[in-house]
C-alpha cells in the first residue's frame, strides 16, 4: 500500500521538487497552489499527509489546517514555514499539526519527518482497531442468556452503563462479575479510559495501601523507586475492586477516604493527587450480612452500593444452558481445531440437572474438557466428566432448575424447599469430589471449576467435615 501525500505551496518550483522527491521514495503525490485547490483535492485524494505552507494567496494556512482536520481527522499535517511565520507554525502544532519544518527544507529531514508522521498514523489506527475489538468483545451481546433473570440483568446493565454512579455487583463465584463490569465500562462514557482490576483478596494486608495509591521512593525498606497505584492508573477510567469483602478494616478506612475525597496520597508522600475514577466493586458474599456481623464497614457499604446488580447463579437460569453450550462450542472450535456441531439432548439433560457450584465458569470448563475428549461431530453424555453424570435423588435432581422469588406463603415454602434440596445436592457433590481427590482441596476446587477460597467458604457454610 502506497501512502498519499498532498503538497500545498504557492511556489511552483517547491511543488515540483517535493513532488519528484516523494514520488522517487514510493509515495503517491498530488500538488496544489492554493488553499481552496488543496481543499478540493483533499476531498477526493484523501491524503495521509499534508505538507502545508503557511503563506497562501487566498486563505490562511491556519484556515486550511482547521478545515482539513474536520474533513480528514486522521490526516497528518506537516507545516512548511518561513522564518517570519514560525510563531504561526508553533501555534499550528498546538492545534494538532504533527510538526513544522523551516525553509529551506532539508530533503532527508523532510523524508524522516514524513516517515515518523506515518508511523504515528499507523499506531493511531492500530489503537482504534484494538478499541473496536475491545468494545465488540465486551458488548452486552457477548454476555449469553435469554432467561427472564438475565433479561433483567441486561436491562439494568444498559441503564447503569450510561451513568457515573458507583456499582456493587454481587453473585457467586463463576457468575461472570468481571465480564459484566468490563461490559459496563466499555459501553459507558469512560470506554476510552483505562479499566484497572484490583483483586482485593490477593493483596497482602501490609501492601494494600501501596497497591491502591502507590508509594514514594524511600517510603519503606524496599521502596527503591516511586510507583503509581491502581487508583492513579485508573484516572479518567474505571477501577474494578474484585472481592472487596476481603479487605481488612484498616484497608476499608483508606478506601472510604479515597472514595469520599476523590484524591489520594502516596505512601510516604505529602502531595494530594486528584483522581477521577468510576468504581465498580464485586463480591461473592452477602455484604449486608457482613455489615451486620461487623466484618464490613456500613459507611463503605453504602458508598459502594449506590447502584446494585445481582448476577443469578446458573442453577437459577438453567434454561440458558443450551445457549451457553453453543457459545462455548463456537469459542473453542478454532483453538482445538474441532468442528463439533452441537450437543446431544441426553448430555443437555445431565447439564440441566447438575447443581453448578462453579456456575458459568464451571460449565465452560466442562464443555472445553468434553470437546478435548470427543472424537465425534457431536458432544454426547459419554464425553461429560463423571461428576456431571452422577445421579441424585428425585428431590435433588430438580434442584438446579431454580425459581424466581415469589410473594405467597406456599410459593415461599416451595422456594425454601428448593434451596434446601440444592444445598443437600451441593454438599453431596462437594463431599464426593473431595473424596475422589483424596481430601486435596486444591485439586477438588480445580475439578469443581471454582477457586480454592470459594471451596473453603462452601465447606464452612455447608458444615462439611474434613
Amino acid at each position: 500500500m502506497k501512502f498519499k501525500i498532498l503538497v500545498l505551496d504557492d511556489e511552483k518550483n517547491i511543488r515540483d521538487i517535493f513532488g519528484l522527491l516523494l514520488q522517487e521514495n514510493g509515495y503517491l503525490v498530488e500538488t496544489a497552489a492554493s488553499g481552496s485547490e488543496a481543499l478540493e483535492k483533499a476531498k477526493t485524494f484523501a491524503p495521509d499527509v499534508l505538507l502545508l505552507d503557511m503563506n497562501l494567496p487566498d486563505i490562511t494556512g491556519m484556515d486550511v489546517l482547521s478545515r482539513i482536520q474536520r474533513y480528514l481527522p486522521k490526516c497528518q499535517i506537516l507545516i512548511i514555514t518561513a522564518y517570519g511565520t514560525i510563531r504561526n507554525a508553533v501555534e499550528a502544532t498546538k492545534l494538532g499539526a504533527y510538526a513544522y519544518l523551516e525553509k529551506p527544507v532539508d530533503n532527508d529531514e523532510l523524508l524522516l519527518m514524513i516517515s515518523r508522521a506515518l508511523e504515528v498514523k499507523k499506531l493511531e489506527a492500530e489503537v482504534e482497531v484494538l478499541k473496536t475489538e475491545l468494545t465488540s468483545r465486551y458488548s452486552f451481546a457477548n454476555i449469553v442468556g435469554t432467561s427472564g433473570k438475565m433479561n433483567s440483568v441486561f436491562q439494568m446493565m444498559h441503564r447503569i452503563a450510561r451513568v457515573e454512579g458507583t456499582i456493587l455487583i454481587t453473585g457467586e463465584s463463576g457468575t461472570g462479575k468481571e465480564l459484566v463490569a468490563r461490559a459496563i465500562h466499555f459501553n459507558g462514557p469512560r470506554k476510552d479510559g483505562p479499566f484497572v482490576v484490583v483483586n482485593c483478596g490477593a493483596i497482602p494486608r501490609d501492601l494494600i495501601e501501596s497497591e491502591f495509591f502507590g508509594h514514594s521512593k524511600g517510603a519503606f525498606t524496599d521502596a527503591k523507586t516511586e510507583t503509581t497505584g491502581k487508583f492513579e492508573r485508573a484516572h479518567k477510567g474505571t477501577i474494578f475492586l474484585d472481592e472487596v469483602a476481603e479487605l481488612s478494616q484498616d484497608a476499608q478506612v483508606k478506601l472510604l477516604r479515597a472514595l469520599g475525597e476523590r484524591e489520594i496520597v502516596k505512601v510516604g508522600g505529602t502531595k494530594t493527587i486528584p483522581v477521577d475514577v468510576r468504581v465498580i466493586a464485586a463480591t461473592n458474599t452477602k455484604l449486608d450480612e457482613e455489615v451486620k456481623k461487623g466484618n464490613f464497614r456500613e459507611d463503605l457499604y453504602f458508598r459502594l452500593a449506590v447502584l446494585s446488580l445481582r448476577l443469578p447463579p446458573l442453577r437459577e437460569r438453567a434454561e440458558d444452558i443450551p445457549l451457553l453450550c453453543e457459545h462455548f462450542l463456537r469459542k473453542y472450535s478454532g483453538e482445538l481445531r474441532k468442528e463439533i456441531e452441537g450437543i446431544s439432548e441426553k448430555a443437555l439433560e445431565h447439564l440441566r440437572r447438575y447443581v453448578w457450584p462453579g456456575n458459568v465458569r464451571e460449565l465452560e470448563n466442562v464443555i472445553y474438557e468434553s470437546m478435548v475428549l470427543s472424537d465425534d461431530m457431536r458432544l454426547d453424555e459419554k464425553n461429560l466428566p463423571p461428576r456431571i453424570k452422577a445421579r441424585y435423588s428425585e428431590g435433588e435432581s430438580d434442584s438446579g432448575l431454580g425459581c424466581e422469588p415469589e410473594t405467597s406463603a406456599a410459593e415461599g415454602a416451595l422456594k425454601r424447599a428448593g434451596q434446601q434440596a440444592a444445598e443437600r445436592a451441593e454438599k453431596s457433590l462437594i463431599e464426593k469430589v473431595l473424596a475422589e481427590a483424596g481430601g486435596n482441596k486444591t485439586m477438588a476446587a480445580k475439578n469443581l471449576g471454582v477457586s480454592r477460597k470459594t471451596l473453603f467458604n462452601k465447606i464452612k457454610a455447608l458444615r462439611i467435615q474434613g
